[in-house]
């Protein structure tokens, strides 16, 4: 299981104890420190299309007008951050945030 995320995210952390308490293998992958590939973005927006993206973000907010109306895989691509956390990867399976329906799949 990949969790991809920022090490500062309190909901990154949140999910990693649980899922780690719940004896899932959890590797960690810092989106500033080690950026998602195109191939990897361009999957990530067929999984979750625009959804993938935190339109309340301070990041999305601090874009400018043609980056706010870019395509979901430019905005990742120029600020991996805007991007909704945690992002897991299951085997082949996607999972975005930490809600209710999130924890009740893999814990």
């Amino acid at each position: 299981m990949i969790l991809y995320g920022i090490p500062t995210c309190d909901t990154c952390k949140k999910a990693i104890r649980a899922l780690e308490g719940a004896g899932h293998d959890v590797t960690f992958r810092d989106i500033r420190a080690n950026p998602l590939s195109d191939a990897e973005i361009a999957e990530i927006v067929t999984e979750f299309g625009d959804r993938v993206i935190n339109k309340a973000s301070t990041t999305y907010r601090g874009f400018n007008d043609f980056l706010k109306a870019s395509e979901p895989e430019a905005q990742i691509a120029a600020q991996p951050t805007v991007m909704k956390r945690p992002l897991i990867k299951n085997g082949s399976d996607w999972h975005l945030g930490w809600d209710d329906a999130v924890q009740a799949k893999l814990l």
